[in-house]
């Protein structure tokens, strides 16, 4: 997701307050409920299957910019994303592309800007030789060989990682995932929404399990990306048990961030190195930073540094799902849309997953993405539950009833999860079925299961 500060939001804090004021700002009413969704693509080279260095990747996209009006974002010289009327296109650490769509309306005005997005950047990819997988973790490239995208913010948070736990790089320069951004409607809609999004994490991971491999080799997960993320940072990934607490609220959701480390601040367009010392965004508030004092555009944008499963931005950011085959991407939203806009849909889908205490919600969700749809949650197999949940999303599109030119309504997106669901079988294991440890085949085998082209 973009960072890139506000200028709008420059007034100083000088009450906590203000901070909770501010996620409340998302609140939006019903009629106005929109979808986004952010697709990342890991980029390979056609013909070995390595990471892509920034090199090919900046000719990449300063194509993309004569192609089509896009501004050009540069730091120190370098093209590091593009900015469009509606969208954006920006680089994760390791060269990962991502497409920020338009807030929509429905799910197929999302279609349409992915659509057109893919078409774009496979047709100026192709005579670069380069490739997009749809794939949660880098399958081949070792981390050591993979460039870092030359952004500031990535010389500080880079090294940070390495003391917060073992695969914090791995994370930001091997792995892709899919975001899904949801509105909600006052302070309680947030609050359930937050609490569904995290009961609803082992499933997703076990639905859209799809990265099976990293370094060359099976990682003995179906989930890599799942279980990079749990060796992170637990200062601001996973779970947020207190949100399960009894009288909840959106001070709940200020308090944790309030709490989690900084990683920098910007002024006048340069970031400040925060992490030399334990230096949480309350002790900012009390203490300020050499001269400098908070304003909201620092909260903005610590809290886009917070990684945890559902967070607000002030938006509803849904982020447990590996990255995509391009026939499946649409399918994360889809599910989230159908559940999540129909209220007597969600409340069903959290009787179905929330297990009564967050222990066990916690066993769930870290065997979900070695287990898969084996897993069990609230006694019962995810396989099982990704049925009644995926029929739930089903229904609640319906009565959604919003429909594209050809008169289908948003369910068509949920057809390709179908037999993920009726088989138990994820996209991962499909993988490892097939893998054989030779290069030549098992390049193959992910461009026929993964790889972007002009027609799906």
């Amino acid at each position: 997701m973009s960072t890139l500060n506000r200028p709008d939001l420059e007034q100083p804090v000088t009450d906590l307050a203000q901070l909770t004021d501010f996620l409340r700002r998302g609140a939006r009413p019903a009629a106005d409920f929109g979808v986004g969704a952010e697709t990342e693509k890991l980029v390979i080279d056609s013909e070995s299957g390595e990471a892509a260095p920034y090199s090919r990747i900046r000719q990449l996209l300063e194509q993309l910019a004569t192609d089509r009006p896009w501004t050009e974002v540069r730091e120190e010289g370098e093209v590091i994303a593009l900015l469009g009327e509606h969208s954006s296109i920006t680089l994760e650490p390791g060269g990962q592309i991502e497409l920020s769509g338009r807030f929509c309306p429905d799910i197929h005005c999302c279609e349409g800007d992915f659509a057109a997005h893919v078409a774009a950047v496979v047709r100026a990819a192709e005579p670069l030789g380069l490739t997009f997988l749809g794939l949660g973790v880098q399958p081949f490239t070792p981390l050591e060989k993979i460039d870092w995208l030359p952004k500031s913010r990535y010389g500080i948070m880079g090294p940070y990682m390495e003391r917060t736990g073992d695969m914090g790089q791995r994370m930001m320069k091997q792995s892709a995932g899919l975001q899904v951004n949801l509105d909600f409607e006052d302070e309680e809609d947030a609050v359930f929404k937050l609490r569904l999004g995290q009961a609803l994490a082992p499933l997703l991971y076990a639905l859209f399990a799809n990265s099976p491999f990293m370094d060359g080799r099976p990682s003995g997960f179906l989930s890599t990306r799942g279980e990079i993320w749990s060796r992170t940072d637990p200062d601001r990934c996973g779970l947020i048990p207190a949100l399960f607490a009894d009288g909840a609220s959106l001070e709940t959701y200020t308090d944790y961030a309030l709490d989690v480390p900084m990683y920098f601040i910007v002024r006048d367009g340069r970031y400040l190195d925060l992490t030399g010392r334990r230096f949480t965004f309350r002790r900012y508030l009390a203490e300020g930073f050499a001269s400098h004092r908070a304003t909201l555009a620092d909260w903005d944008l610590h809290l886009s540094t917070l990684f945890p499963e559902v967070r607000l931005r002030p938006q509803i950011e849904i982020r447990s799902s590996d990255s995509l085959p391009q026939g499946l991407t649409l399918s994360v939203a889809a599910l989230l849309k159908g559940l999540f806009y129909d209220r007597d849909t969600a409340e069903t889908a959290w009787c179905l997953l929330w297990p009564g205490d967050i222990d066990a919600l916690h066993r769930s969700y870290r065997q979900s993405w070695k287990a898969g749809l084996q897993t069990r949650q609230n006694g019962r197999l995810l396989r099982d539950l990704a049925r009644d949940v995926l029929e739930l999303a089903w229904q609640g599109l319906r009565r959604q009833q919003r429909h594209n030119h050809h008169g289908c309504d948003e369910t068509v997106y949920l057809d390709p999860l179908q037999q993920i669901a009726e088989e138990g079988v994820t996209l991962a294991e499909r993988l490892l079925r097939d893998w054989r440890g030779e290069r030549r085949h098992d390049l193959a085998m992910l461009k026929r299961h993964c790889a972007f082209r002009l027609e799906v």
